[in-house]
Order: structure tokens, then C-alpha cells, then sequence
């Protein structure tokens, strides 16, 4: 069942943080489109206005530009939400290992103060973001839940930690908590600039705008890109899960795997453009491969992914080719 067809009482009120970032704004306008309320909590150090603008003038959009390092605001913006889906966090590896104090403060700590801020006012279910990262150098494909391996940077220790704390709570608290181990998510609005920005959207600007991308290694690294239609149904179907699945976290990904010198020249045929990329080095506590297995997502939150990678990244590239 897609989506668009997952039905919630009439009333019902979501809270997103890092609303205005691309996974959390993808998840304010799906809610919409539903037909509930949604709110958006961001202090746009990373996420942008522009993202959330189209939503301001509909009266069941309310946004709250604030921290979640701010205890005091989260319990504020929690208190009457059915729902939280908690975005907000620092991304990127590298950027990670150059500032660990940063993503201690706002991944572990803001994340603690909004479990905190649900559980003091009633939220039915705290559904959270974490990462393929926490499986570090495990070599094992595909990876399953169960089976992590020794932590490559700040960024895989801060969601590690979150999950911990998503059990804790669970368990000594009775929030119903579900950590979402999303794989390399790409699709419209995803950032293409700074020199952290995600790969895909990355190379499509730099091939739009006749540059050459660098690829970090040797191109024969391999990921499960995952499409963001099918992160929006695993956010909405954790809140509708049975109780019995909370305290767990799961991979959301598609199943598949992409290596990155193969999408590179995807991208290049779907642009009609001939041009070979660069190589660098490779980047420091990146995984070599990722690949996912969503059985336990499928069976305990009746997770069933619409979208491959070739459907996705044509949707991707259409969605690009008209914004960038």
C-alpha cells in the first residue's frame, strides 16, 4: 500500500523537526497532502525557507524556527502532537570528524531533548532518523539489524548513540520509539551545493552546469540509494505500527545496490552528455559498501518500498533538470 492511501484519525497533528531540510520538508508536504497538521520545527542552519514557503499559506502548516537544543521549546512544540519525526541533526561524515563537540551537541543532545520533550507530553509515537553509518566496518552484505560492526566517524557514533537512548526510553519510559536506518536517500530538494553535499544531486548540477565531477576512490564503492517516496512511507507506516515493534530501529532502503561509477555515467546518458569523470582520494570513515535488508521493516512495519533506483533516479533527474 502506498503512502497516499495510509488513513489517521481526522484530528490528528504531526510534529517534524528539521521540517525545512530535505527529507523533513518531503515529509510536512506529504502530511498535507494527506490532509492532516503538520509542524515544522527548524532553525534553517541547515534545512531552507525556500523549501517550506510553498506551505505557509495552508492553514494546517504552522512553522516554528527554533533548536532542538532549546529543551524548553521542544516540550513546547510537542505538547498536543500525536506524532513526532524527528530530522533534525547534523549530516555528513567528513564534516563529523571535524567537529565532534558539534554533532555530540546537537545529534545526541537535541535528540535527548526531544525524546525527553515527548515522552513529558504524551506523544503516542517517536519516530526518529538515524543512519546506514551505524553498521561502520561490518563486512557482512547485506546488512541487518543485529549485526553492527566498530564505528568510522562522530556522525555513525552520534546515531549509534540515539538508538540506545531510543530503546532506554522505550523500555523505561513506555514512548513508543522506531529508529529509521535510512540508506543514501536521494530525490527532489536535496542540496547539490557545499562540499558536503550528497553525491547524486551533486553530480547532476555539475554535469548541468558543464563541470566534471570528482569521485572520491575508485568508483567501485557500492550503496542502496533509496528513493524519498520510500522514506515518507516508512516514517508514516512507523506510526501506525503495533506497540510490540517500538524500541527497534530498521533499515529503510530499497534492497538494492548501486555502484557509484556506474550512476555516474547513468546520469551522464540521461543528460546526453559524454564526459569522464575525475578521481580523488578516498574520503575518510566512508563505508566501502552498503547494501540493505529490509525484511524485518517489511514484517514489523509492513514497509514495502514503490520505488527502485531506476524509478527514483528518473524523477530525480526530471525534478533537477526543472529547479537547478
Amino acid at each position: 500500500m502506498s503512502y497516499k492511501e495510509l488513513l489517521f484519525p481526522n484530528n490528528t497533528k504531526f510534529l517534524v523537526t528539521g521540517g525545512a531540510g530535505f527529507i523533513g520538508s518531503n515529509l510536512c508536504e506529504a502530511i498535507l497532502d494527506l490532509g492532516y497538521e503538520v509542524t515544522c520545527l527548524d532553525n534553517l542552519s541547515t534545512g531552507k525557507q525556500a523549501n517550506v514557503d510553498p506551505f505557509l499559506d495552508n492553514p494546517r502548516y504552522t512553522f516554528i524556527k527554533g533548536d532542538i537544543r532549546d529543551l524548553d521549546l521542544c516540550k513546547e512544540v510537542c505538547t498536543g502532537k500525536d506524532f513526532v519525526l524527528h530530522q533534525a541533526a547534523w549530516g555528513s561524515v567528513p564534516r563529523s570528524i571535524e567537529m565532534p563537540l558539534f554533532y555530540n551537541e546537537n545529534n545526541i543532545g537535541g535528540t535527548l531533548n526531544m525524546m525527553e520533550a515527548a515522552r513529558q507530553t504524551g506523544v503516542k509515537k517517536f519516530i526518529y532518523a538515524s543512519s546506514s553509518s551505524v553498521y561502520g566496518d561490518h563486512p557482512i552484505l547485506p546488512k541487518v539489524e543485529g549485526q553492527e560492526g566498530n564505528l568510522l566517524s562522530p556522525y555513525a557514533l552520534t546515531k549509534r548513540v540515539t538508538e540506545e537512548y531510543g530503546k532506554l526510553y522505550h523500555k523505561l519510559y513506555g514512548l513508543d520509539t522506531y529508529g529509521l536506518r535510512y540508506f543514501n536517500v536521494f530525490g527532489r530538494r536535496q542540496d547539490p551545493d557545499g562540499a558536503y553535499a550528497a553525491v547524486i544531486p551533486k553530480f547532476l548540477k555539475m554535469l548541468i552546469n558543464g563541470e566534471t565531477p570528482t569521485i572520491n576512490g575508485d568508483g567501485k564503492q557500492s550503496r542502496d540509494f533509496t528513493y524519498i517516496d520510500n522514506v515518507i512511507e516508512a516514517n508514516l507506516k512507523a506510526c501506525l505500527a503495533s506497540s510490540e515493534s517500538a524500541g527497534n530501529a530498521f533499515n529503510i532502503a530499497y534492497g538494492g545496490r548501486e555502484y557509484l561509477i556506474d550512476i555516474y555515467y547513468d546520469l551522464c546518458r540521461a543528460l546526453n552528455i559524454e564526459r569522464e569523470p575525475n578521481f580523488g582520494p578516498d574520503r575518510p570513515g566512508d563505508i566501502k559498501h552498503s547494501n540493505a535488508d529490509i525484511s524485518k521493516a517489511k514484517k514489523m512495519l509492513g514497509y514495502d518500498p514503490d520505488y527502485d533506483f531506476e524509478a527514483g533516479i528518473k524523477l530525480a533527474i526530471d525534478w533537477y533538470k526543472e529547479n537547478l
